[in-house]
């Protein structure tokens, strides 16, 4: 079982083409080793600025989905990780390289981002928690999968701060946090053998689906 928990690891295992064609990208490899351009880069990070903002009011309709407390607290500090902590290492990198917070906040859309964040919005509209979460958690844990194993495995120094960023224990214990969220509100409204039901096919399609979508990010990230 993943350290993400018990349905994170069983929608990964459901999605592993998808999931292996996301993790190990080429845009994610040149951030290992250095190889990926600056343009690029830069490109995806205005980018995924904007990403950010859409996954945030994302989160914030988790806080409307719960029907707990603690389902509210989880999602109610994943929101402040990203408004407060993860946007703002976007914010910093790119001040470093001349591009202004006002800029950044009105970088155009790209289709690729669009796509990918109504999605996730849509299925929380449209759903319940669970629905919410299954697009959600691909992004999140992705990026903790990515940031442990390039720390390990980068031979460059070039985006080590990225790396760090999403390899460290805050990012870290965000996807922990998440994993167990998603795994109580499953066994909440499911049952412990949420495997089983009738849903379960249908959430690990929503995950796929994100997770082509995060496929997709990364190519538009190699397309300035």
């Amino acid at each position: 079982m993943s350290e993400y928990g018990k349905a994170f690891a069983l929608m990964r295992d459901a999605a592993q083409g998808p999931w292996r064609d996301y993790t190990r990208h080429a845009f994610v490899e040149g951030l290992k080793d250095g190889n990926l351009p600056r343009d690029a880069f830069l490109h995806y990070l205005r980018q995924d600025y904007v990403f950010l903002i859409h996954f945030s009011r994302a989160w914030a309709l988790a806080v409307v989905k719960s029907e707990t407390h603690s389902e509210m607290l989880t999602a109610v500090g994943t929101v402040n990780a990203l408004v407060a902590e993860e946007m703002q290492l976007h914010i910093g990198i790119c001040e470093a390289e001349g591009i202004s917070g006002e800029e950044l906040f009105a970088t155009p859309e790209r289709a690729e981002n669009l796509a990918y964040t109504r999605f996730v919005l849509e299925a929380g509209y449209s759903g319940d928690l669970l629905d919410l979460l299954a697009a959600l958690a691909p992004c999140v844990m992705g990026y903790g999968e990515i940031g442990a194993r390039l720390a390990i495995e980068a031979t460059s120094e070039t985006y080590r701060d990225w790396i760090n960023t999403y390899a460290g224990p805050d990012y870290q214990d965000a996807c922990k946090a998440v994993g167990t969220l998603l795994d109580q509100a499953l066994t909440r409204r499911i049952g412990p053998d949420f495997e089983t039901s009738p849903r379960w096919d249908r959430l690990c399609q929503t995950f796929r689906t994100a997770t082509e979508l995060e496929v997709n990010f990364w190519q538009m990230g190699l397309t300035p």
